[in-house]
């Protein structure tokens, strides 16, 4: 294993405004000091080996002082942000962090756990997804550039899990996108003249292929770059007929369609929201029509234990998201709609391959990505934000899954 030259730390009063000063003063070097000795328990309890002087290992702490100091603040946010300063590396990040995940429960004794709890921070109204903040969480995210998606995504531009025909797979990316998105389509029922609403236009590719069927599609989001780069590629396929690319709230659309989708936009409704989402779904449904998710979901009981606090992915990524379980989709449909699950597909660790495959392309074009303006610190964020998520995929943490649901018309 090679040794991993410590990055230059970044300046955080500027550009990154959310990463705070490493805590200080003697209380923190206290609890550092505890901070420490849990993680040296755990690491060596999981077989994952820690360098504290720049050595080769699995984990290589280049200022563990600041290491601990962050993660006896902040906890797991404390953990990311660490990285983000460069405090520490990690040869093969991924795999470091799929062993992490895959005792995340238990990574902590149960009294540090509790201890731990006096630190996290809740989450405040601005997390809500009301309209306002809506458009507000999507741009920090999607609106970050159509140039910088285009160099990891393949030439579908799908931001969201591919269905490979087989695991592990050498398969073109963009002919599992397509895989992925066909498979929706034919679980909708979608045809030549179909009505097709679709929340969550990304980049447009799924409209397209349903346009291609004979579809005629509205489809939403609060993306104004996604909404332009979509638009341009339904009028280069000469489909702006069939496509209207609409910058609205799901809350916001009305008519009737035979055929509802969405993929992965669940994940930013809120837990609040979550009924108002399937009762629009449920009031523009046509009698006798189909809705199909594809949701990122995690277990119902981490769930409860994390839908009120922040996390580095709400802070850093989605702010205002939220995975919902099987369970709470499942409560939300059958406490607020005619929508009965009629089926699901579980593809968890296909997700985890596609998110691989983006982190080698974010890595191997980091001096496009630099010029078009992103800094270290960002390709850092980026580089942990893909393994952090490919981590719980691979863990069997989180799953992807694609749910149909049919009306109960006799409700």
């Amino acid at each position: 294993m090679n040794t991993v030259e410590a990055p230059v730390a970044p300046a955080v009063e500027d550009r990154w405004p959310m990463l705070e000063e490493a805590p200080t003063g003697l209380v923190t070097r206290g609890a550092a000091a505890a901070a420490a000795a849990l993680f040296r328990a755990a690491t060596k309890r999981l077989g994952i080996s820690v360098s504290e002087d720049g050595g080769p290992a699995d984990i290589v702490l280049h200022r563990p002082e600041e290491f601990y100091a962050r993660i006896s603040r902040h906890g797991l946010i404390g953990f990311g942000e660490a990285y983000l300063t460069g405090a520490w590396d990690a040869p093969e990040l991924g795999e470091t962090l799929t062993v992490l995940c895959r005792d995340v429960r238990d990574l902590l004794p149960g009294w540090a756990q509790k201890a731990g709890a006096v630190y996290e921070r809740r989450r405040g109204a601005t997390d809500l997804n009301t309209p306002e903040n809506a458009r507000e969480h999507i741009g920090h995210h999607y609106d970050l550039s159509n140039a910088f998606f285009a160099l990891f995504l393949d030439p579908t531009m799908s931001y969201s899990s591919a269905l490979f025909s087989s695991l592990p797979s050498t398969e073109d990316l963009a002919i599992a996108q397509h895989r992925k998105i066909d498979r929706i389509l034919d679980e909708a029922g979608v045809g030549a003249g179909t009505r097709l609403l679709e929340i969550g236009t990304g980049w447009g590719e799924l409209a397209l292929r349903a346009a291609a069927r004979g579809a005629q599609v509205t489809t939403v989001t609060l993306s104004v770059e996604q909404a332009d780069l979509a638009r341009r590629r339904i009028g280069a396929a000469g489909l702006a007929h069939r496509v209207d690319v609409e910058l609205r709230d799901y809350r916001a659309v009305d008519g009737t369609y035979d055929a509802v989708v969405s993929v992965e936009m669940i994940e930013a409704v809120g837990e609040r929201f979550w009924p108002v989402y399937f009762a629009k779904i449920d009031e523009v449904l046509a009698p006798g029509g189909t809705a199909v998710i594809q949701a990122i979901t995690m277990p119902h009981d981490r769930m409860l234990a994390t839908r009120n606090i922040e996390t580095w992915i709400t802070k850093y990524i989605f702010p205002g998201g939220l995975l919902p379980s099987t369970e709470a989709i499942t409560a939300a449909t059958e406490a607020h709609t005619r929508l009965r699950m009629r089926s699901r597909l579980s593809f968890g660790p296909h997700y985890a391959e596609t998110l691989r495959r983006w982190d080698l392309a974010v890595r191997d074009r980091a001096d496009e990505v630099r010029a078009l303006g992103f800094d270290e610190t960002f390709l850092r964020m980026w580089h942990f934000y893909l393994e952090y998520s490919r981590a719980g995929f691979a863990a069997g943490y989180i799953d992807v899954q694609q749910l149909t649901f049919t009306r109960d018309e006799a409700r």
